[in-house]
C-alpha cells in the first residue's frame, strides 16, 4: 500500500501534545528509533507503572523526565491534569508492554485530551494482540479480542458462552495460574476447536503451541503451572462440529466429577464450568447417580 512518509522523519520538531507510545512486549531490539526521540523530547511521561517506565529508560540510556503514574484506577484523576500539560509540552503515556488502551490504561487519557481540545497521535510498536493473532496461523478476519476473561469460573463460562456461536477466531489474554482451568472451560463451552497458546512472546523463553483445546488444556494441566505472559487464541466455530453442550457432553461432564465428589459438589463445578443451571444439572447429576430427590 502506497503512503505519504517522510523519508526521515529525525528533521520534524516533536510537537507538544499527547503521544501513545507502543512499548516493546519483551525484546528491546523491537524500541523504534521514534520512540526513543519521543521518549527523550518528553517533559512528563505518564505509566502504568513508574518502576517498569523507569528500567524502560534506563536501557534505552535516556535520563528520566518528570514520570506520573497513571494506572487504570487513578487515570480518571490524573489525565485532565496531563491533557492540559500537553498543552506546552510533550507527554508521553507508556504501559508496561505493549500498546496503550488494549487491556492496558489509555483511553481516559485520550478523552481528556480531546475534552481539551489538545492533539494525540501515536507512536505505533508491538501488540501482543496482533502478535499472537500473526503467530497463531489461524484465521485473522475476523477475529475478536475478548482481553482478560473473568477470574471466577461461573462468570467465565457465562461470559465464554456470548461467543460460542460467533464465527470469528477469539483471542484472550490470561495469567499463567489459571491457564489450564480457562483451556478446559474453552472446550466445554466452545467445544473442540483449533487453538494456539503463545507465551513469552519475543522472550528468551518464547513459547508457541498450537494444537486442540482439549490437548492443550491436558497438556498445560499435566505441565504444571507455566510463568510469564500469555495469550490464548482460539479458532473460530467448525461447520457441523456437535454442540459442546449437547446431552451426552454434559453425561460426560458429570461422570467425571462424580468420581471424585459428591452429587451436589459435582453439580456445583459442572455448572461452574459449562455455565448451565445449576438445578439442570444437579436433577441429572442425580439421575446419574442412580440417586432420587428427597
Amino acid at each position: 500500500m502506497e503512503s505519504d512518509r517522510d523519508p526521515d522523519d529525525r528533521m520534524q520538531d516533536i510537537a507538544a501534545g499527547i503521544y501513545l507510545v507502543g512499548t516493546p512486549i519483551g525484546n528491546l531490539g523491537d524500541a523504534s528509533g521514534r520512540l526513543k526521540r519521543v521518549l527523550a523530547a518528553a517533559g512528563t511521561i505518564a505509566a502504568e507503572d513508574t518502576r517498569v517506565a523507569r528500567r524502560l529508560l534506563s536501557a534505552l540510556g535516556i535520563p528520566a523526565p518528570k514520570l506520573v503514574r497513571c494506572d487504570e484506577t487513578i487515570s480518571a484523576d490524573i489525565a485532565p491534569k496531563l491533557a492540559d500539560a500537553a498543552r506546552t509540552q510533550v507527554v508521553a503515556f507508556v504501559s508496561d508492554a505493549g500498546m496503550p488502551g488494549i487491556a492496558d490504561p489509555g483511553a481516559a487519557l485520550v478523552r481528556a485530551a480531546d475534552a481539551a481540545g489538545v492533539p494525540v497521535t501515536a507512536v505505533p510498536g508491538p501488540s501482543a494482540l496482533a502478535t499472537a493473532l500473526a503467530l497463531s496461523g489461524l484465521p485473522a478476519e475476523p477475529f475478536l479480542f475478548l482481553g482478560f476473561l473473568p477470574a471466577k469460573a461461573g462468570p467465565r463460562s457465562r461470559r465464554l458462552a456470548e461467543f460460542r456461536d460467533v464465527k470469528a477466531t477469539l483471542v484472550a489474554f490470561e495469567s499463567p495460574h489459571r491457564l489450564g482451568e480457562t483451556l478446559a472451560a474453552m472446550e466445554t463451552v466452545l467445544g473442540s476447536r483449533a487453538a494456539c497458546v503463545l507465551r513469552e512472546m519475543t522472550k528468551l523463553h518464547e513459547e508457541r503451541r498450537p494444537g486442540t483445546l482439549g490437548a492443550l488444556a491436558a497438556h498445560y494441566a499435566a505441565a504444571g503451572e507455566p510463568r510469564g505472559e500469555i495469550v490464548v487464541v482460539v479458532g473460530p466455530p467448525v461447520e457441523g462440529a456437535a454442540d459442546p453442550l449437547d446431552p451426552a457432553a454434559l453425561d460426560r461432564h458429570i461422570a467425571a466429577a462424580l468420581k471424585d465428589h459428591g452429587v451436589r459438589d459435582a453439580a456445583d463445578r459442572v455448572a461452574a464450568a459449562t455455565g448451565l443451571p445449576r438445578r439442570q444439572v444437579y436433577a441429572r447429576a442425580l439421575e446419574l447417580a442412580g440417586k432420587t430427590r428427597k
